[in-house]
């Protein structure tokens, strides 16, 4: 009999296996993930030109936004401020003729939403020269 004590073997960790796993699944999700293509879009700045521009063919429109959100067209009020009035005062206007242009002036607290609406139902009326317009800001008034 033997009674010595044994003496208990040393567990051993093989690294290798685990390298070979954490590898493979590195690789498998570097195939399988998709590259998100962030969608673009191009911007082309106005420029600003001294001289004086070609007078636009048709009878130039002018949506103005209100400060509480309302539409006047050509300075006339609507009677609401819903995207059906714009188009039906813009289609009255207008005519078949979408060669004029439209210019859009908001106030500076007009809501973003409205300004877009506007935009928005002038570009599906197929009006293809829009203008927004501005004030240089020398000639802008002081904010409180």
């Amino acid at each position: 009999m033997n009674l010595r004590p044994r003496r208990p073997e040393e567990p051993e960790l093989n690294l290798v296996s685990l390298i070979d796993v954490v590898l493979m699944l590195v690789v498998f999700f570097m195939l399988s993930s998709t590259f998100v293509d962030e969608s673009s879009l191009r911007i082309r700045l106005p420029e600003v030109s001294t001289r004086a521009g070609v007078a636009p063919v048709g009878e130039s429109l002018v949506i103005t936004v209100t400060e509480s959100g309302g539409y006047r067209l050509n300075g006339r009020d609507l009677i609401n401020a819903s995207a059906d009035t714009l188009r039906a005062g813009l289609v009255r206007i207008a005519g078949e003729d979408r060669s004029g242009t439209v210019t859009i002036r908001a106030d500076a607290r007009a809501s973003h939403q409205a300004v877009v609406t506007a935009l928005d139902v002038a570009g599906r009326l197929g009006f293809a020269d829009i203008d927004i317009a501005t004030v240089p800001s020398s000639a802008a008034p002081a904010q409180p």
